[in-house]
């Protein structure tokens, strides 16, 4: 379990998390944007119908500094400090004003300029980097959890060793890129996903402390993934569209994958599985058997892409060794 700093920490941070959220709605009140109408699932509606170079270098130049900062402490950390501890190095603290820094300045530009990234890239580039980052961690912790009801998949070491050293730069990029891709609107789905956010840099700033590799926070964080996806579609489509899909969709990876790394007994996975089981009965049982087929939709897409992932990077690997061989 944590100790009483990690903990402290982590309480400190979520409080600030939801601080920062609820001023995003404060300052958000002042927002007056005319935006064109909806054009479906592919089409991003919070963004200006007539940007300028401006409103487009605000959001990039925005993003640019926040991203080379933090990559910039990542291998600072690697490189001199390389050990852990249940309080905080200064680099810690040197990764929190970082974030904290960017986060006030994304909020002026929000108010100044308005536009993220959104105007120049796809709405499913921000959503697929969330994806790749919860696929690299059930990569990474393979051997710790299983990937399978708590049997390993047959990947290799050296590829979960190269996804562990490297992963915080990946896992600084999906963070800072979809932070970046929105504006601060003050919308339920905007303000759940920065809180997620907020949460997601405030662990990016814990590396080489103890809190940053607890199996409880960080299986909190792998599962609020569900209660947002879950949410933002009922906002989105109501109680008749897509919610299950996400809700039993992640809780399923939970069930196959992340309850296995937490020292629970089997009676209570068993009770978990037979929980998940009897609610997707009771749901699809008014819904209707026909779309069961929703609930293995996000289970299949991030194991598949475990797979490919861990072949590309042993096919790198293997092709740079015999480069230098």
């Amino acid at each position: 379990m944590f100790s009483m700093l990690s903990n402290r920490v982590v309480l400190w941070g979520v409080v600030a998390s939801a601080v920062l959220t609820g001023l995003i709605w404060v300052a958000g009140q002042r927002l007056q944007v005319e935006l064109l109408p909806d054009q479906g699932a592919a089409w991003y509606y919070w963004k200006l119908p007539e940007p300028t170079v401006w409103t487009r270098l605000s959001a990039w130049l925005g993003y640019a500094g926040h991203q080379l900062a933090l990559w910039g402490v990542i291998y600072y950390a690697q490189t001199r400090v390389r050990r852990y501890t249940s309080g905080l190095h200064r680099v810690n603290v040197v990764a929190l004003a970082v974030n904290f820094g960017f986060i006030v300045l994304h909020q002026l530009q929000t108010q100044v300029f308005y536009d993220g990234l959104a105007q120049d890239v796809s709405i499913f580039s921000s959503q697929g980097s969330v994806v790749l980052l919860l696929v690299v961690v059930l990569l990474m912790e393979n051997r710790r959890r299983g990937l399978f009801a708590g049997r390993p998949a047959p990947i290799s070491a050296g590829v979960v060793d190269f996804a562990r050293r490297y992963h915080g730069y990946l896992f600084s990029w999906a963070a800072v890129y979809t932070f970046w891709y929105h504006p601060m609107e003050t919308t339920s789905g905007h303000l759940i996903g920065f809180f997620y956010m907020f949460l997601l840099l405030l662990q990016g700033s814990l590396f080489l402390t103890r809190a940053h590799t607890n199996r409880w926070w960080t299986l909190t964080l792998e599962l609020l993934v569900a209660a947002h996806g879950t949410l933002v579609a009922v906002m989105s489509t109501g109680p008749g569209g897509l919610w299950p899909m996400f809700l039993f969709g992640f809780l399923g990876v939970f069930v196959l994958t992340q309850m296995h790394g937490l020292g629970l007994g089997v009676p209570a996975r068993w009770a978990l599985a037979a929980g998940y089981v009897a609610a997707v009965v009771a749901v699809y049982a008014v819904r209707g058997w026909g779309s069961l087929d929703e609930v293995v939709r996000i289970p299949a897409i991030e194991y598949l892409l475990v797979a490919v992932l861990a072949a590309l990077l042993w096919g790198g690997m293997r092709l740079v060794a015999a480069v230098r061989g």
